[in-house]
């Protein structure tokens, strides 16, 4: 899914498009991430105004409009020393 059309998702359900909207949707859909800090941690370079709490409430946005879904990943290692 593009930038746009995330946009127009946001827009339909009724949120605006802020600039801080904007930077965390190229992050987010252009990066492989395991967590929201991570996502915070990138956006916060183009825009120091980021909070940690806007990172949160943009991810659940996103999961309510249907753009991503959670998922909890557990992984077991290739190698476990005994």
């Amino acid at each position: 899914m593009c930038q746009e059309q995330v946009e127009r998702a946001l827009q339909q359900s009724g949120k605006r498009i802020t600039q801080q909207r904007k930077i965390l949707l190229d992050v987010i859909l252009n990066g492989d991430w395991e967590c929201c800090k991570e996502i915070y941690y990138e956006a916060v370079k183009r825009d120091s105004s980021i909070g940690m709490a806007t990172v949160y409430r943009m991810m659940t946005t996103l999961e309510e409009i249907g753009v991503i879904e959670r998922r909890c990943v557990f992984r077991v290692r290739d190698e476990v020393e005994l």
